[in-house]
């Protein structure tokens, strides 16, 4: 697998084309001397149960993946921690307020956008949600269900990371 810096061919802080292959993880420019390492963006999804054990899923309304199903959540802001990212995707997506939250596990993805290969580390967390009265598809969200344990279809979610995922906290649920 290529690693994503191919797709840079500037230097980010002056400009000079001559951005080149540092190392595996790093690009340089021998103009300005500026070395760039690529990292993963952090990306927060939420496992939210209701109090019969089903679980809120969502359908894309957007590319990638439009259409399929999905985990709510979304990228983490600058400035802002895995926790605080999570309760405002919750919040811009479905309207709930998020009582808690507990980091379950993390998994890295890469997130086409725009044509564009986002390398991600996706943060699953369990949160608690006590009032589910102001549930509303928002923002790049068409439709939020509930659906069991016992018939959620991995290959129904369009996102490889949310697939993943989804398969882990199956087979813990057995």
């Amino acid at each position: 697998m290529k690693h994503p810096l191919h797709q840079f061919h500037f230097c980010p802080k002056c400009g000079s084309n001559r951005f080149t292959e540092h190392n595996e993880k790093s690009k340089k420019c021998s103009g300005c001397g500026f070395i760039y390492y690529f990292n993963s963006s952090a990306a927060v999804v939420a496992v939210i149960e209701n109090n019969k054990g089903e679980v809120l899923v969502a359908r894309r309304a957007k590319d990638p993946a439009q259409g399929t199903l999905d985990l709510p959540g979304g990228f983490i802001d600058m400035y802002e921690t895995a926790e605080e990212a999570v309760t405002r995707e919750i919040g811009e997506e479905t309207g709930l307020s998020i009582n808690s939250s507990q980091y379950l596990f993390s998994i890295p993805n890469i997130y086409l956008y725009s044509g564009f290969e986002v390398h991600t580390v996706d943060i699953f967390f369990k949160c608690r949600v006590n009032d589910f009265n102001h549930l509303t598809a928002q923002d790049d969200v068409s439709e939020l269900l509930f659906i069991s344990y016992d018939k959620i279809n991995p290959s129904d979610f369009g996102l490889v990371s949310i697939r993943k995922g989804v398969e882990k906290l199956l087979s813990e649920n057995k």
